[in-house]
């Protein structure tokens, strides 16, 4: 993490002190971080693919594997840096087998391979629409399986959304943003595919709201502002857990019959053609989900499946 200089410790201790810069404020706050420039995550070499899709029954084996198939954790995560990974963590009222929360296993495995792989630390965070952050973490399973594989679960800190230029942005163009989420080394996003009431789907791109404050006014526009986060926020990778989708009444579900069974992983360095390739298993293309389609209008990715090497493994 980037260190302050006195002058903006000082200053950003007293913006604190007065208040400024509580979740919530959206863009309200008057305190506004440097603008971070995150680069684009790095596109695939040699025979690695650029998207990878892995089907099986063990859901630590298809991350493997999906990992794998892209060149490995190493092409992400180098010895010594430090990974945040973001699931959804929405609620706390229903554990996993209601495919409403990241399977754990997925996470824990992921934290397995970024520790493997040397990560100097592995934390795992995620802002509930539903319910505490500590009862979600737990009901979810995934507390424990980032646990045990070594990881730490993160509470974020209300101190640590600040107000954030969005250079790119079409609509928005400053939002409340976790910091750490900008200055950390290697962000994994790691979504569960759902049906979305407002959205049609939830997936890479809109889980990223956990990251910012005031998530009911990106609906107001939320193809767009969607997108325009994603412009700054921009994970290294992103890894789609579709072990089980909930394809009706999401994004808070409640009923098994809501759930189907696909026992898949997706992931890719880009964003995009992850999401675009997710919303293939509800019978939709990329083009259908708005924050999809104006995604790709930013050039934040590639919505075309057919333009790029999809390798599909079965383990």
């Amino acid at each position: 993490m980037k260190k302050l200089s006195r002058r903006s410790f000082l200053k950003v201790s007293s913006l604190t002190a007065a208040g400024l810069l509580v979740a919530g404020s959206g863009c309200s706050s008057s305190a506004v971080s440097p603008t971070h420039q995150r680069l684009p995550p790095a596109g695939p070499t040699g025979d690695q693919d650029y998207l990878s899709v892995a089907h099986g029954s063990d859901p630590a084996a298809i991350t493997r594997a999906a990992l794998a198939a892209l060149g490995g954790i190493e092409r992400f995560v180098k010895p010594g840096q430090q990974v945040i990974i973001k699931p959804n963590i929405c609620v706390d009222y229903h554990p996993p087998e209601f495919a409403v929360t990241t399977n754990p296993i997925v996470v824990g495995t992921l934290v397995t391979l970024c520790l493997g792989a040397g990560a100097k630390s592995v934390r795992v965070m995620d802002t509930p629409l539903g319910g505490t952050a500590q009862s979600a973490y737990a009901i979810s399973g995934i507390e424990d399986a980032v646990k045990a594989a070594g990881g730490e679960m993160e509470i974020m800190s209300s101190f640590k959304f600040v107000k954030t230029p969005i250079p790119q942005g079409k609509d928005i163009t400053t939002w409340g943003i976790y910091q750490d989420a900008l200055d950390v080394d290697v962000l994994i996003d790691v979504p569960i595919a759902k049906q979305h009431s407002l959205a049609r789907l939830t997936l890479g791109e809109k889980n990223l709201l956990g990251l910012v404050t005031d998530p009911n006014l990106i609906h107001q526009n939320l193809g767009q502002r969607v997108a325009d986060l994603v412009s700054v926020i921009r994970p290294s990778l992103t890894v789609v857990d579709a072990v089980r989708i909930l394809v009706d009444h999401g994004p808070t579900g409640g009923s098994l019959n809501d759930v189907k069974q696909t026992n898949t992983v997706i992931a890719s360095h880009d964003i995009v053609s992850a999401d675009a390739y997710a919303a293939t298993l509800f019978g939709l293309t990329g083009a259908e989900i708005p924050f999809i389609q104006a995604a790709a209008n930013m050039g934040l990715g590639t919505i075309d499946l057919k333009s790029i090497k999809v390798g599909e493994i079965n383990v």
